[in-house]
This record gives structure tokens, sequence and C-alpha cells, in this order.
């Protein structure tokens, strides 16, 4: 395992899905460093409860942090201007997509966006299968 790579989190609204990442990650990785970033302050504090070594709010945390990380989670509306209700803002979706980080972005068809070829999974199976994958490449 691979002790020096940095996870950035990504989570908006009231952080629950983040929260359900950051528990796994802490579980199944717990040399894992996590920098929880959320698109507001109820984001941030429920990724930091969930054991978060570092957090964050806002757009400018976001360009910031996405530069240190090695790896980048969240829901596919991180990389999508004006999803999650407006929070994701056209340079957080930039930052997100043009860093060199790898990104798993799990599959919600929500906020306008249908994402073809997904079925319904409940949110605990796309997080494992994230996690899954977050660990092949950790």
């Amino acid at each position: 395992m691979n002790k020096e790579k940095t996870i950035m989190v990504v989570d908006a609204k009231g952080g629950g899905l983040g929260k359900q990442i950051i528990t796994t990650i802490k579980k199944e990785l717990p040399d894992a460093y996590v920098i929880a970033i959320g698109t507001n302050s109820s984001a941030t504090s429920a990724m930091l409860k969930a054991g978060a070594d570092e957090s964050a709010t806002g757009e400018n945390s976001v360009r910031v942090a996405s530069k240190k990380a090695d790896i980048i989670i969240g829901p596919i509306g991180m990389v999508v201007a004006d999803s999650m209700l407006g929070e994701i803002t056209p340079d957080m979706a930039c930052a997100i997509a043009q860093s060199d980080a790898k990104r798993i972005m799990i599959p919600f068809s929500n906020c306008d966006n249908y994402i073809a070829g997904v079925s319904d999974m409940s949110t605990g199976k796309l997080i494992d299968d994230a996690i899954e994958h977050l660990k092949s490449v950790f």
C-alpha cells in the first residue's frame, strides 16, 4: 500500500455521499491520506466527522486540492458545471477535470444528467465498486 498518495473526496449538499466514501476508505485503506473538499460547510463537516485527515470548503479549495491530489473521488457531477443544484461552479468542474489525478466518478443519473448504461445500483453498491477500483490504483 502506498502511504504517500493523497485521496481527495468531493461532495456537496449535506455531504452524505462523501461521508460514506470516507468511512469506507478509512476502513479499507486505513493508511490513506484523505482530503475532504465540500462545496459548502455542511458537506465539509460531515466528511471531516467521517475521518478525513484534512478538509476545506469552496471553489478555491477545489482548485488547490485538485493540484495536490493523486486520486479524486466523488459523484460524476463533480466534473459537470452547474451540477449538484448549482454547487459545482464551472471553475470547480474544470479544475477537477484538468487535474493530473486519477478520477473515480460515481455515476448518479440526476441533476438533469442521464448516464446511459448505468443500472439502478444502490448507493452502497456504487460506493463499494468505487472503493474496489480505488484499492487497485492506490
